[in-house]
């Protein structure tokens, strides 16, 4: 075990100051119970709305506090940071409350959806780079130019007591949790909630999540080498570089860090609006997706999670809908081989029909090279119950003497 660098002078007085502070310039999102959601997963589930705070993430928090300790001379000079979305916004916000100036790097392949709500605020936008770590270099080089002063995403005392708002809520909401779940990507909302909830609950137990391809905080609190990397749908946590004041904070307070899958991931996100009907990006399910991926940690207990951002591009939620339902058998693509003669799409409709399942798409395929002259290729997209439902439908269509088979996009 690696040693720990000190803890960075945070305290529960700190975040019951800012939270004091905060009070008239965020909105109390509300805690709810996840009746649903609770039923699936084996626990009593109680959720942190904070896709529901300004900028539709928790980040207005931390990013208020830090903002109100500038000097005048600093405001005059404006400020900056790197972020991937939830922090750009939530500065760009308070800035232009405040009447700032305000520069955010961004990464090149941050969703055009975050972009554009970042810039409607009145930021200057810069893309660069592939990673919020990566965009370093580019703040760096725009302070030398410009003496605008850095509001870190994380790795910032005040953005740490910000975000320890959120645990202070939470506890005073539901006093009796059991655990905590909390994303963790630099580390700033983890250290803060962890912080004031080892001091109001000193044997609750906190958990934090990472995705499978950035596990950075998980190997630097262990002195792993850090190896971490690719497309994740949690952008919002895919730090390649932890923060070194969350760090220690983070080893001494959180006992325990759940990896979880992209499929995890999406999952999550999907059983969210199916079950909840609530819209989070990934970074903001993470905790949903962990509780799927270890159910043994958190069977029958009381779970408190943060949802921490909304901010998903429609697109994507949209086709993460559409692939949860395809993985349990709710939405299928048949492949059917039909001879080419009237009156078989017609059978094929009618012995779907009579089953109950609907017809979403259909795809009639006759011209190309590898289907024979006097057979035709039958692509239908069906609406069905699950899989039992699914396959009452295939072997009534080979009843009727079709030869049918499931393909998926991979196959097709």
């Amino acid at each position: 075990m690696p040693e720990t660098p000190p803890l960075p002078n945070v305290t529960a007085d700190d975040i019951r100051r800012a939270a004091d502070f905060l009070a008239p310039l965020i909105i109390d999102t509300p805690m709810i119970q996840a009746p649903s959601l609770s039923g699936l997963l084996g626990c009593s589930l109680h959720l942190k709305l904070e896709n529901l705070q300004y900028t539709s993430s928790f980040k207005v928090r931390g990013a208020a506090v830090a903002m109100a300790q500038l000097t005048e001379e600093q405001k005059q000079r404006g400020i900056i940071t790197m972020s991937a979305g939830n922090h750009a916004q939530a500065v760009a916000f308070r800035a232009r409350e405040a009447g700032l100036k305000a520069t955010i790097i961004m990464p090149k392949q941050t969703p055009f959806a975050k972009v554009e709500r970042t810039r409607s605020h009145g930021a200057e936008i810069i893309l660069a780079g592939r990673s919020v770590n990566e965009g370093e270099a580019t703040v760096k080089a725009y302070q030398a130019e410009h003496g605008s002063t850095l509001i870190h995403p994380y790795n910032d005392v005040h953005v740490i007591s910000g975000q320890g708002t959120i645990g202070l809520e939470m506890l005073t909401a539901v006093p009796d949790l059991d655990v905590l779940v909390v994303p963790i990507g630099g580390g700033g909302l983890m250290s803060g909630i962890s912080i004031m909830a080892k001091e109001m609950r000193p044997d609750i137990t906190i958990i934090g999540v990472q995705a499978e391809l950035y596990p950075t905080m998980a190997q630097t609190i262990r002195g792993d080498k850090i190896i971490c990397g690719g497309e994740t749908l949690a952008e919002g946590i895919a730090i390649k570089s932890p923060g070194t004041l969350t760090h220690p904070i983070i080893a001494k307070h959180v006992d325990d860090i759940v990896l979880v899958s992209e499929q995890h991931l999406e999952w999550a996100v999907g059983t969210l609006v199916e079950e909840q009907r609530i819209i989070a990006e990934g970074a903001g399910a993470a905790g949903i997706a962990a509780i799927y991926a270890r159910p043994d940690l958190f069977a029958g207990k009381r779970v408190g999670v943060v949802i921490c951002g909304g901010n998903i591009d429609t697109r994507l939620l949209g086709s993460i809908l559409n692939r949860n339902m395809m993985s349990d058998g709710r939405l299928v693509r048949a492949r059917i081989d039909i001879s080419d003669e009237p009156g078989m799409l017609a059978g094929i409709s009618d012995a779907i029909g009579q089953c109950g399942g609907n017809i979403v798409e259909i795809y009639h395929q006759r011209m190309f090279y590898d289907v024979p002259a006097k057979l035709a290729k039958v692509d239908a997209v069906i609406d069905t119950r699950g899989t039992a439902h699914a396959k009452e439908i295939v072997n009534a269509l080979k009843e009727r003497g079709f030869s049918v088979s499931i393909i998926d996009e991979q196959s097709s």
